[in-house]
């Protein structure tokens, strides 16, 4: 995006990790009086674009560490501050340099590994997952042509069904890009273009020169205008059992289990709560799915307005009294954090206290207060994308959210039922109809 950016401009283009760089006189530049010294990255960058306005990328800034030989990162803020940097001074020039007209653009994975100082010189732009429209129509325009003439298969038919494509995106792969989707469908053009191989008769016996005889040359002609279909059939044979399962069959209405929606690094995710109610000897809330200490709070803060309002939700006054509330996420293996699952655990608290089972179709997401009130949440555009591609056909979402619905895809819009709402009491007659 950076070269993009620098070609759209008509800039020169330079680029530089910072990963792994723990010297300040990387940036500043080491002093003359020491052998094998060399001017900073930032003046090399300059001399190596040869021009006073190029586009530099510094790249994985938040790989940065620090050690006796001074904080790079410290280096970089009179670099990145607009009103300082014309009159940059590195250490091996010992003359002040103009940086004002370079377009700096850095990249990072984690946002909260940059010092404080640092992020507050740039302004964040924060490039969300592929969603699954993306990766099909990337797949389709891009790798699958790179990969057909990589492997020099471009001249024959080989075509992939979008079903084909989605098979891999959702059951073999779970990523924020596409690399382990390029990764994939490599493998499956490698598997094809044995089989096409094995049908060739052997080519050992000719001349050095490699010159088929007449009928090789004829089989070559079939094998090019045969048509090869890859379907999901094909894929299954070619990669094996899926990956990751589908968890479709798995919405029916039950008791004590709703489903929720989280945002993960690789996109969005369906996520059931699980309620169940036992007899004890006392009160007791017990949690479980390696649960973060903010989704632990999200549940107690669900059971406190539970317990608070036990009248208007028609629950007996005791229901808690002598009973152990056990709350699970599935998946245990894999941490789960955030404030965004409040909603899901009042509801499937309710369901399981009142025996009602909640509607498996119904998917939701938010915040929840102990007055009851559903706070905004992020990652929604994911969120959504994981209730469509999962069957659900409802998404309850916090009435603070709305507005960002106007920017998203129409093929969410127009597949899902979205309903913003404020409190928890609009969303129970959606849940229990």
């Amino acid at each position: 995006m950076a070269k993009s950016i620098a070609r759209a401009l008509g800039r020169k283009f330079v680029r530089f990790s910072l990963g792994g760089v723990r010297d300040e006189a990387e940036i500043r530049g080491h002093r003359r009086t020491y052998v094998g010294a060399l001017p900073g990255k930032i003046i090399q960058s300059m001399k190596k674009a040869g021009t006073v306005n190029p586009v530099i990328l510094l790249d994985e800034i938040d790989k940065m560490s620090m050690d006796f030989r001074g904080d790079p990162s410290a280096a970089l803020l009179e670099v990145l501050d607009p009103e300082q940097n014309a009159n940059f001074n590195d250490h091996y020039l010992e003359i002040d340099y103009d940086l004002s007209n370079v377009l700096f653009i850095t990249t990072a994975n984690v946002k909260y590994d940059i010092p404080a100082p640092l992020l507050d010189r740039m302004e964040i732009i924060e490039l969300n997952s592929y969603l699954e429209i993306d990766k099909l129509q990337i797949a389709k325009r891009h790798i699958i042509p790179k990969l057909l003439k990589e492997f020099g298969l471009e001249k024959l038919k080989i075509n992939f069904t979008d079903e084909a494509i989605l098979k891999i995106i959702r059951q073999y792969t779970r990523e924020a890009g596409v690399r382990n989707l390029e990764r994939e469908i490599a493998s499956v053009l490698r598997k094809l273009a044995k089989e096409i191989v094995a049908n060739i008769p052997d080519f050992s016996a000719c001349d050095e020169e490699w010159v088929p005889i007449k009928e090789n040359k004829e089989i070559l002609k079939k094998i090019s205008v045969r048509k090869y279909k890859v379907t999901p059939e094909t894929i299954e044979k070619y990669l094996k059992a899926p990956i990751y399962k589908e968890k479709s069959d798995e919405l029916n209405d039950k008791v004590g289990v709703v489903t929720g929606l989280a945002w993960t690094s690789v996109g969005g995710d369906v996520m059931p709560v699980e309620v169940t109610v036992m007899p004890s000897t006392s009160e007791k809330l017990t949690l479980t799915g390696k649960l973060g200490e903010v989704m632990k709070e999200s549940a107690v803060a669900a059971l406190s307005f539970i317990r608070s309002n036990y009248k208007a939700l028609g629950l007996n006054e005791n229901f808690y009294k002598k009973k152990e509330i056990h709350i699970h996420v599935p998946e245990g293996a894999i941490p789960k954090d955030g404030p965004s699952a409040g909603i899901t655990i009042a509801m499937a608290i309710i369901s399981a206290v009142c025996g009602k089972p909640a509607n498996g179709k119904v998917a939701m997401t938010g915040e929840i207060t102990l007055r009851g009130n559903i706070l905004p949440i992020g990652g929604l555009k994911e969120k959504l994308l994981a209730a469509k591609r999962f069957g659900i056909t409802k998404v309850i979402i916090p009435d603070e959210n709305w507005r960002e619905i106007q920017d998203f895809p129409e093929e969410i819009k127009n597949s899902l039922e979205i309903i913003p709402v404020k409190t928890l009491w609009d969303a129970l007659p959606i849940v229990f109809e």
